[in-house]
């Protein structure tokens, strides 16, 4: 049996479907599902299917900015931590953490008041990853998308 990987609360990710790379993003074991921050979000047709545009930025200092488009994959109600319910946009993408790269779902919402753009669920996280609060990036920064998939 493998060992487990363990990560820190809160780790650099790579969403190299989307282009993104060395998003900060917090592990949130309570949280179900993930989610990412878009500043603008726009929902057009493409070949009789919904597709999402929309744009990310890393963060508060040295922001970097993303375009990116996805065929959506779900439409959902989702509860916040604070018990608000909002109907949110789901997008299927790749993630690379700890040099693992596998597909994940992510709520596509607005973030800007909190401190970490992109939040990445137990879902996410289960099965492959432990995580210990006591810790924080505990891998090297990605320095490009990864371009392989699983």
């Amino acid at each position: 049996m493998a060992a487990v990987i363990t990560l820190g609360w809160r780790e650099r990710v790579a969403l190299p479907d989307l282009g993104i790379i060395g998003l900060k993003a917090k592990l949130d074991t309570g949280a179900r599902s993930s989610a990412l921050h878009v500043d603008t979000l726009e929902v057009f047709r493409r070949d009789g299917a919904d597709w999402l545009r929309f744009e990310v930025s890393s963060g508060r200092r040295r922001v970097r900015v993303w375009q990116a488009e996805a065929a959506a994959s779900d439409r959902r109600v989702v509860t916040d931590t604070g018990g608000h319910r909002s109907e949110r946009w789901f997008v299927r993408s790749l993630v690379s953490v700890a040099g693992e790269v596998y597909p994940i779902d992510i709520s596509l919402t607005d973030r800007r008041h909190m401190l970490f753009p992109m939040l990445l669920g137990r879902t996410a996280i289960a099965g492959r990853f432990a995580v210990d609060p006591r810790l924080s990036y505990t891998q090297p920064r990605a320095e490009r998308a990864v371009t392989d998939t699983p």
